[in-house]
């Protein structure tokens, strides 16, 4: 693989809605048109391109509200035959049992529902959607039921700030795998929010980094568009196995419902066209992921010592700068001068070199590991068994550590690592 691999990728299918949000960076709601939208026989042709570039992506389909279009079953299958690690972004109001078991039957391996109250009212309000909050409730609890993992997403805004602890907790109650912090980015709907300031944002990721560690082994506690997190994170923590600067255009990306190709949501900013070019194309050649990948940050980003595990928000840098290296004002961090801190353990994303102890049944399995965590994953392998005097690596091998492998490391992981004979069971 090469340097930079697109190991997500965010496909907004839609922007139709049976909601529509205050923030939503995508501006969905009930009065657009389906016939806007890219055809099914498109969306196949575009997942082939996807999966030449990588076949073992993460692959998140969301919208607007992706549960409105027919094909979606249709659609997850094509990508998980293939190899593709599919989850879908819902709101999570239409989430029926029949409809549970269909997304099941097509490979989706888990689901992002929003909450981001568990107070109707203001739910309700946010999401402008009468009942919205109970819909998702019952949903939830439907998809424990299936036993179909699920991750927690909230929107942070003051009107919610206190609550934050009790979310985690009620997430954790609920058998979430992860519960994901959203900071606003101003983009879309979202442009005339008012994000919590600086100051106030730095209050809650300490709270976060907090909450991180008392959970950690019952839930993932993460903040998303604020990477600013990864200064308060301790030693030891599970999240220094990534490299978490912002990943979009490097390893990240999305597409819109029209076919058009950024490096996240929440940066509009177009690197593409799939009408006029390939997945392979846009992503190798593209002038602005060059930026992303090659530009210097500048302001405080740029001379921060962090900048190597953090380097700020690249989608919120533009729409307040409209810089894309440019600094991220929502920190209140002010560069000390020092030394650049590196990450940690396994980088995001990064390949290891498998040993030659391993079995042929063995390397096949790690081949089937989504992309972006098969180098953590084999790390982890490759330690156990050189800690047990293992010789080589076989698929009972790879079992033992699925058994011994953490709760918070991942949900879905101990599957690609299990033996025949127990995934029959």
């Amino acid at each position: 693989m090469t340097a930079f691999v697109p190991h997500v990728i965010a496909w907004n299918l839609t922007r139709r809605c049976n909601l529509a949000c205050a923030h939503c960076y995508i501006a969905a709601g009930s009065w657009h048109a389906a016939r806007s939208e890219l055809s099914t026989e498109r969306c196949h042709e575009i997942l082939d391109q996807l999966l030449a570039v990588n076949p073992n992506p993460m692959l998140i389909l969301t919208g607007g509200e992706p549960l409105l279009r027919d094909d979606l079953e249709e659609l997850a299958r094509h990508a998980s035959d293939a190899g593709a690690t599919v989850v879908v972004g819902t709101n999570g109001t239409r989430l029926t049992d029949d409809r549970i078991h269909s997304l099941m039957e097509a490979g989706v391996t888990g689901v992002a529902v929003s909450i981001d109250s568990l107070d109707p009212v203001y739910h309700d309000r946010f999401r402008h959607g009468d009942g919205a909050l109970q819909d998702t409730l019952d949903a939830i609890d439907r998809l424990r039921e299936h036993r179909l993992d699920f991750v927690i997403q909230t929107s942070l805004t003051r009107g919610n700030r206190a609550e934050l602890p009790r979310l985690v907790e009620w997430a954790a109650e609920k058998g979430a795998v992860s519960f994901n912090l959203y900071f606003l980015v101003p983009t879309g709907r979202g442009e005339g929010m008012q994000g919590l300031s600086p100051d106030e944002n730095e209050e809650v990721l300490r709270e976060l980094a907090e909450l991180e560690a008392a959970y950690r082994g019952r839930l993932m506690v993460r903040s998303k568009c604020q990477p600013q997190l990864m200064r308060h994170v301790n030693e030891g923590s599970p999240l220094q196995n990534y490299r978490t600067r912002c990943p979009c255009g490097v390893q990240y990306c999305r597409i819109t419902p029209e076919g058009k190709v950024t490096p996240c949501p929440y940066l509009p900013i177009e690197a593409g066209d799939l009408a006029e070019q390939s997945f392979g194309e846009i992503w190798a050649d593209s002038p602005v992921f060059h930026t992303l990948r090659h530009g210097e940050l500048g302001g405080k980003c740029g001379a921060c010592e962090y900048a190597e595990v953090c380097g700020g928000c690249r989608a919120r840098a533009h729409a307040t700068t409209g810089d894309l290296l440019g600094p991220d004002e929502s920190c209140a961090y002010e560069p000390a001068g020092g030394p650049r801190i590196q990450p940690t353990g396994i980088h995001y994303g990064e390949e290891i070199r498998i040993s030659p102890a391993w079995t042929p049944e063995a390397r096949e399995r790690v081949a089937r590991i989504p992309s972006f965590v098969r180098g953590v994953v084999t790390s982890r392998v490759e330690a156990f068994a050189r800690r047990e005097g293992y010789a080589e690596i076989d698929l009972e091998v790879m079992s033992e550590v699925r058994k011994a492998m953490p709760v918070d490391f991942s949900r879905r992981l101990p599957f690609f690592l299990r033996s025949p004979d127990e995934e029959v069971q």
